[in-house]
């Protein structure tokens, strides 16, 4: 090869780096913008994610002590709720068991009551329905032979047929 070939070939091989050493630098020109462009941008964003990133901060801080606050009521609530229900079912225990003894003297009245009321119909009919039965009948057998002794005839065999063909 020449030494002139080999010089143009050098001399292209310079200007061609060195118009890639320029495109190089336009390109990080390029880049500086962009990034600097972002970073406004970020910067932008960033003071709207501060200012909400403080105001979640605030309202968590509020919801906690709201949230502390429901929770410290509720338990209250519930203690109450939990010792009115203690209470009632100490209630309805005491009124079930009164409930039974008094059921158990209702029963015990019954009981002695219809044994005085079996003991004073035995009694009644012991000491006055016996006799008045009993006289009744002395009574009823007195008249029955009085009203034979004083009647003299006896019925006739005609009328003692008759009474029984009634009958038949």
């Amino acid at each position: 090869m020449s030494p002139d070939v080999l010089l143009y070939l050098i001399t292209s091989a310079v200007v061609i780096s060195a118009l890639a050493l320029v495109l190089q630098a336009l390109f990080l020109f390029g880049v500086y913008r962009s990034s600097r462009a972002t970073r406004d941008q970020v910067h932008a964003v960033a003071s709207h994610v501060e200012s909400f990133v403080a105001s979640a901060q605030e309202t968590l801080a509020v919801s906690r002590k709201q949230i502390s606050e429901v929770s410290e009521k509720s338990k209250t609530v519930l203690d109450l709720a939990h010792r009115q229900l203690v209470r009632i079912d100490e209630v309805l225990e005491e009124a079930t068991s009164r409930a039974r003894i008094q059921m158990d003297r209702v029963e015990m009245v019954l009981d002695d009551s219809m044994s005085r009321i079996q003991e004073t119909i035995a009694l009644l009919n012991k000491g006055i329905l016996r006799p008045i039965r009993e006289i009744n009948a002395v009574a009823a057998g007195l008249t029955t032979a009085l009203s034979v002794l004083f009647r003299g005839r006896r019925i006739s065999v005609e009328r003692a047929t008759h009474d029984e063909e009634m009958f038949i």
